[in-house]
């Protein structure tokens, strides 16, 4: 059969003729079961970002697990995932074996091939929707669908040398500059530590070197924005800002330069050169600047928006908006100056870059732009501010922070408000319109960059908050333990949504919320956090959405803690806390994402909540159908073992008994109801209930399993037919005993002689459930001393192991060997026997019940 192959562009990408270069390649596959999709899912991400893919993960990680989706579950089929490495970009493929599902072909007027109602499909619309190039290849026993996506244009490489400045406009440094030296290995474990390190914070060499960077560093990285630690330990060359928890917990401000290098052996590691953020100017890479009046050297125009911010501007939205208050703070010889971007209703401004003002004045940080106290002045217009001590509060942001002068400007694209862009000076009176109209012209070049950026970052954090919902939806829905659920819940956030958190629970609604589980992400201050807690009154459970405050923890706690509701089938069923330091603000994309998690959560921890009360429900019902406990009967061992298939099975459709009836007279009986479940547990508790009855009015053994016979095909279509061994038991004054038997349907009671011979004790008859007009017999014989009667349901005989079966030979064999030994240890070598026939476990009920007639000691 040849080969056909379906192709698709995206709309703004046409063919090019060329030939692919393969730089890597990694392959995997993928059984037909529903957790495969979260393992493909976890090749795709670790390969790209090995390779280092981290702009295009995101994309490729939603494509996979849709294309898996419908091989696995779908398609029913193994799924083949090839991901190759190209010069610009990567090519993912996703095989089944189900080729003769074909693509149907597109007719105007007919419903399209792919629509977001179906189940199906949808993977083909999403990589129309994000891949550049995708298509669909058919062989005679593969589907094949591939996508491509492409890495963005950026510079690379570039160098240049700063212009000559007067010594009064070089960038400040202390008096003794120190740079700190950390190399990192293979494993992103710190592996050298310099003295200056030691210094900057605090941690001596010995407690610094061994401990992962992960541990130190406060990376500030959220889901789908920026680059991670772990994506950026993998570049060859990173730079940028975090920071480093000191010895004493407070975090201190670091700009970082990585390297990535190779030892003589030729392993890799990282070196990273390390200053006070404020100190960047010494490891910052150099930005060409232009010359001759806004040309650059080789004469070609430059836009106004390079002129502030230089060439090349930064890639992505926070070094823009840090680039952006670096050049406005040196426009104007200011002290500090800070940016904040608007939120979507244009009601607040959030704090996302600043320079110069305390490490309080945080990231994320919200202010009122115009309405009630302490509004943000005028945000929309120009503002100059000649002295902030003579009108308090004009710029909440400046609060106690020793600044007296400043001005503001908006960041307006069409006319809407997208931002504020301000400047402060310690010494009020500094600033005049003239340097409000510099900055604004500032402010105009950059405003339409920034808006364009955060849109970008947006559409990241979206495609990287649809990834983790993803994986979290699968983690939370693959188990139904409530305490795994709980574990689950607080590793998902922390620390990608929070510092810690903590999970309170309610069991009914007259409870008083009670705390569950709590993490942090520095392991070592778990314990301090739950006792902190503990003695704090937990929150209120309100049945509102949304985040919402917790200032009674926020104070005992220090940071900022908001607390969501967990809101399952109409009921508040608990809360989840989620913290950050006090230098540290929550964004509202990040509370959004914590709320989708959380009802996601809520749903999970209900329904493992559920489960657990039906399963012990259950468990006490199935307890219920198990005899009370096996009589002693003078001068004759007992011995049962009961085990059922199944998760959470403690009767299945086996069954056995032992009870008196009169003196001197007691009656047995191993049964096993055809089917599973609580249809043949039902008929499991009818048919032990009725022996005992029967039995004990003194009926003869075919009366009884006849009158059984008809109370089970009574039942009508819920009936089960059954096998079933029943019996009476006469010890005799001489030692050995008399047994009256009826084998109905069920394996054959074998005897053990002294002599280690093994013989069948009864005859086989048509089984119950199934005739009305049944007609049973019983059979008698006498236990010696020293004989042994084993009677086994058939899960013990059915013992497969692929085409062997154990069989009523293979018993027969296994009870030859148990001449002398006790009930108890022939029950026991017949069960190991069992179970080591075959490797897997067994996939039916057994039951196994031995009596023995003791041998008679000398002298009795």
């Amino acid at each position: 059969m040849p080969t056909v192959k379906v192709s698709n562009l995206a709309p703004d990408v046409q063919p090019r003729r060329r030939r692919l270069v393969i730089t890597a390649r990694a392959a995997a596959s993928f059984d037909p079961q529903g957790r495969s999709v979260a393992a493909a899912r976890a090749f795709v991400r670790d390969t790209l970002q090995g390779w280092g893919f981290a702009d295009i993960v995101d994309d490729a990680v939603v494509l996979t697990s849709e294309l898996v989706t419908n091989a696995v579950v779908h398609a029913g089929t193994r799924a083949e995932v090839l991901c190759l490495r190209t010069e610009d970009g990567v090519r993912v493929e996703v095989a089944d074996r189900y080729p003769e599902r074909e693509l149907p072909l597109h007719h105007p007027g007919e419903r399209p091939y792919a629509d977001p109602d179906r189940e199906d499909g949808r993977g083909l619309m999403l990589c129309a929707a994000l891949a550049t190039r995708w298509g669909v290849e058919y062989t005679a026993t593969h589907k094949h669908v591939w996508f491509r996506l492409d890495m963005p244009d950026r510079p690379v490489g570039t160098r240049s040398a700063g212009p000559v400045v007067p010594d009064q406009l070089l960038p400040l440094a202390d008096s003794r500059v120190r740079v700190a030296v950390l190399q990192i290995d293979a494993t992103d474990t710190i592996c050298a530590w310099n003295e200056d390190a030691e210094i900057v914070f605090g941690h001596p060499a010995e407690k610094a070197v061994g401990r992962p960077l992960a541990e130190l560093a406060a990376w500030p990285q959220t889901p789908g924005t920026g680059t991670g630690i772990a994506e950026a330990l993998r570049l060859s060359r990173w730079e940028g800002s975090y920071g480093i928890r000191g010895a004493d917990g407070r975090v201190i401000p670091v700009y970082a330069s990585h390297l990535r290098v190779r030892d003589a052996h030729g392993e890799p590691s990282i070196v990273c050169l390390l200053v006070h953020d404020d100190e960047r100017a010494l490891l910052m890479s150099p930005v060409r600047v232009p010359i001759d009046g806004g040309h650059l050297a080789d004469s070609r125009p430059v836009d106004p928006f390079e002129i502030f911010i230089g060439s090349p501007a930064p890639d992505d939205l926070d070094g823009l908006l840090q680039r952006t208050v670096e050049r406005a703070r040196d426009l104007l010889d200011a002290d500090s100056a800070f940016l904040l971007l608007a939120t979507d209703d244009e009601t607040e401004l959030e704090v996302r870059a600043t320079t110069g003002l305390p490490s309080t004045r945080q990231r994320f940080a919200r202010v009122p732009v115009e309405a009630g106290t302490n509004r943000y002045g005028s945000a929309r217009m120009p503002a100059v501010h000649e002295d902030l001590a003579v009108v308090p509060g004009a710029v909440p942001l400046l609060e106690n922070t020793g600044m007296r002068s400043a001005v503001t400007v908006p960041l307006k694209v069409e006319g809407r408000l997208t931002g504020s862009l301000g400047i402060a000076a310690e010494n009020p009176g500094r600033y005049s319109n003239e340097d409000a109209l510099r900055l604004q012209f500032a402010a105009d070049r950059i405003a339409l960059a920034v808006e364009s950026a955060r849109l970008g970052e947006l559409e990241r954090l979206r495609r990287g908050s649809l990834s983790f919902l993803v994986e979290a939806s699968d983690l939370l829905a693959g188990t139904l333990d409530r305490d795994q659920t709980l574990a689950l819940m607080a590793q998902m956030t922390v620390p990608t949504l929070a510092t810690w958190c903590a999970v309170y629970t309610i069991a009914d609604p007259a409870s008083d919320p009670y705390l569950s589980y709590v993490l942090h992400e520095d392991e070592e201050r778990i314990d301090g956090l739950k006792d902190l807690l503990s003695h704090v009154s937990p929150p209120e459970p309100v049945r509102e959405a949304g985040a919402r405050p917790w200032p009674s923890t926020a104070v005992a706690v220090g940071g900022e803690t908001v607390v969501l509701p967990l809101l399952a089938r109409n009921r508040v069923i608990g809360m989840l806390t989620l913290g950050k330091p006090s230098e540290e603000h929550f964004r509202q994309e990040i509370l959004e994402l914590a709320e989708d998690l959380s009802r996601r959560a809520a749903l999970a921890l209900d329904n493992a909540r559920l489960y657990s009360e039906r399963t012990a429900i259950s468990r006490s019902l199935q307890r219920s159908l198990l005899p009370p406990g096996s009589p002693a009967i003078p001068g004759i061992e007992v011995e049962v073992i009961y085990r059922a298939a199944g998760e959470g099975n403690e009767v299945g459709g086996d069954f056995y008994d032992v009870f008196p009836i009169r003196p001197g007279v007691y009656g047995f009986a191993i049964g096993d109801v055809c089917g599973t479940g609580p249809e043949a547990a039902a008929v499991t508790g009818l048919a032990r209930h009725a022996l005992r009855l029967l039995a004990r009015e003194g009926l003869g053994g075919p009366a009884v399993l006849e009158r059984l016979n008809a109370a089970i095909l009574d039942e009508g279509a819920r009936s089960r037919f059954l096998t079933l061994l029943y019996g009476e038991l006469h010890p005799q004054p001489d030692g050995s005993a008399h047994m009256k038997v009826v084998c109905a349907g069920h394996p054959l009671p074998l005897r053990l002689r002294r002599n280690g011979e093994v013989v069948p004790a009864a005859d086989p008859q048509p089984l119950l459930g199934v005739l009305d007009d049944l007609e049973l017999y019983e059979q008698t014989l006498t236990l010696d001393p020293g004989d042994v009667l084993l009677c086994v349901t058939d899960g013990v005989t059915e013992r497969r192991e692929g085409t062997r079966m154990l069989g009523d030979d293979g018993l027969a064999e296994v009870l030859t060997t148990c001449t002398g030994l006790t009930a108890g240890a022939v029950a026991s070598r017949v069960l190991r026997a069992v179970e080591r026939f075959a490797a897997e476990p067994a996939s039916d009920d057994m039951a196994i019940l031995a009596f023995r007639i003791p041998e008679q000691r000398r002298g009795d």
